[in-house]
């Protein structure tokens, strides 16, 4: 039997701290480039010296200071998407040498693209300093026991890397080490729910950086271990701040807006007031399965998941809740564009219209 539940969140502009408990992911503009890009793990076209560069990448969870910098910009033209990134690094090693092994076991550069911002259907591609790469299709999160398909490739992908200083030797001191990478749109857009480049539109990513303390075997790199033998834990720096140790909730993702204009001709960008309600649905989402593991049911009003839920500009939000066998949803309607949105049990957040 369906229960439904309706909460009209009457706000005022005196909201408490607590709508603000985290800050709004970063976003970057990404400009087209009409120059050709040639894929060397250098970035001296022109394009690449006029595009955006990120902010410093920072602690996955927003609040220490990385121990060496790293810095991304992307391009876009008509048949790729292209990424670099620079990463100080004082001793570059890599002994990873197999396509799609567990690449973030050695220091790492990863790339994360949730197309749709839905959280499902999302790529992971990694890569290290022998231009080795691992590149992933999740059905859904880890989270919700999605599948991961392994064999899932990016068929016309282009690396490479530079070294800035000497690979695998430890007798000197480094100064870091920068990828290049270029994704065909054409296998890009298999989960975007679009034919076209997202020209004037946002993507979900996220960038991260796995780095290890690590000690010298027989004058060769390996990860550090402790006095127990067991590998010393990483580090992960990462573009926008994730609030916990766990790349793979997407919803924290960065934006990633494709500007029209050309590299060198500066566009701005701004969140669209609406990902408010997104960020609103995810934390329902977040409290109703912590309700279910505690009491073995789902809550049937929004008031028993979050006493008080406010959008971040306390802005009124008008939120369904509806509870049924096989989980439930919850539905929003935008008071910026009247937009209804919907999340559901898994996770999988939708524009309904």
């Amino acid at each position: 039997m369906l229960q439904k539940a309706i909460f009209m969140l009457v706000v005022t502009a005196q909201f408490s701290c607590t709508a603000q408990e985290s800050k709004a992911p970063r976003s970057l503009v990404v400009y087209r480039t009409q120059d050709p890009i040639v894929i060397d793990g250098v970035a001296e076209e022109p394009a690449w010296k006029a595009a955006q560069v990120s902010e410093d990448f920072i602690d996955i969870e927003g609040d220490k200071t990385p121990t060496y910098h790293t810095n991304v910009r992307m391009l876009w033209d008509e048949t790729y998407l292209y990424f670099y990134a620079q990463m100080e690094e004082p001793h570059v090693w890599a002994t990873l040498k197999q396509r799609d092994t567990v690449i973030f076991y050695n220091n790492d550069f990863e790339i994360f693209i949730d197309p749709d911002g839905d959280t499902h259907n999302y790529y992971e591609f990694e890569m290290n300093a022998l231009n080795t790469v691992w590149d992933l299709l999740l059905v859904k999160p880890y989270r919700e026991g999605g599948p991961v398909v392994d064999s899932w490739e990016i068929l016309g992908l282009k690396t490479a890397v530079q070294v800035n200083g000497t690979l695998n030797d430890p007798s000197d001191v480094d100064k870091g080490w920068s990828v290049e990478v270029a994704m065909p749109w054409e296998v890009l857009k298999e989960t975007s729910g679009s034919n076209d480049v997202p020209e004037g539109k946002f993507w979900r990513v996220n960038f991260s950086r796995v780095n290890w303390d690590f000690e010298l075997k027989d004058g060769a790199y390996t990860r550090k271990k402790d006095a127990d033998g067991k590998f010393l834990p990483e580090y992960n720096w990462v573009w926008s701040p994730q609030g916990v140790i766990n790349m793979h909730e997407p919803e924290h993702w960065g934006y990633a807006y494709f500007s029209s204009n050309v590299a060198g001709n500066p566009d701005s960008f701004t969140i669209p007031k609406d990902e408010q309600i997104r960020w609103l649905m995810y934390k329902l989402y977040r409290a109703q399965k912590k309700y279910f593991g505690e009491k073995g049911t789902y809550a049937n009003s929004i008031t028993e998941l979050i006493p008080n839920p406010i959008l971040r500009d306390g802005t009124t939000l008008e939120l369904e809740l509806e509870v049924h066998r096989t989980g439930w949803n919850i539905q929003a309607k935008s008071p910026y564009t009247q937009s209804i949105y919907s999340i559901r049990e898994d996770g999988k957040y939708q524009h309904i219209k």
